[in-house]
């Protein structure tokens, strides 16, 4: 990541679960105990998804805790949050996503100067030989590592 930036959560499921054709950068909209919640790193998103209502995105299904210092008036963790990004990168994003097959996955939340962003990405399903297809790189990958690691030390 750039400088500035510091990864809070990222979604390796989504990684797996789908190709991702483009990312986005997005501003969420939060309360105050929210942003405390998720700099402490209380954020759970691996059902999470997007939806575009009235020319507007909201994710939903993420889960934030409550912030176990704030008071009474706490937020509510599964609240659908609004997602802030301009006009045009929503009606480019729609009409992706209007494709059969394509969804919006929030692929990681980071802190970009102080601010919470989303990496939103823009999605297509894979099959069940694509994962598996993936599963046999890693493995490869791993064993050719430990390989040249052996040759590495004698």
């Amino acid at each position: 990541m750039a400088e500035g930036r510091k990864l809070i959560a990222e979604n390796r499921k989504a990684r797996f679960d789908y190709f991702i054709e483009d990312t986005y950068e997005c501003g969420i909209q939060l309360e105050g105990s929210e942003v405390k919640s998720i700099k402490n790193g209380n954020l759970s998103f691996p059902d999470c998804f997007a939806e575009i209502i009235n020319n507007e995105i909201w994710i939903k299904n993420c889960h934030i805790s409550e912030y176990s210092f704030s008071s009474v008036f706490n937020h509510n963790p599964d609240r659908p949050k609004k997602l802030l990004l301009h006009r045009e990168e929503i009606k480019k994003i729609t009409r992706k996503v209007e494709e059969k097959g394509y969804t919006l996955i929030p692929v990681g939340f980071y802190l970009k100067d102080g601010l919470i962003k989303v990496s939103l990405g823009v999605c297509k399903g894979k099959k069940q030989f694509d994962k598996r297809a993936a599963i046999k790189d890693r493995d490869i990958n791993r064993e050719v590592q430990r390989e040249f690691a052996n040759k590495l030390r004698g």
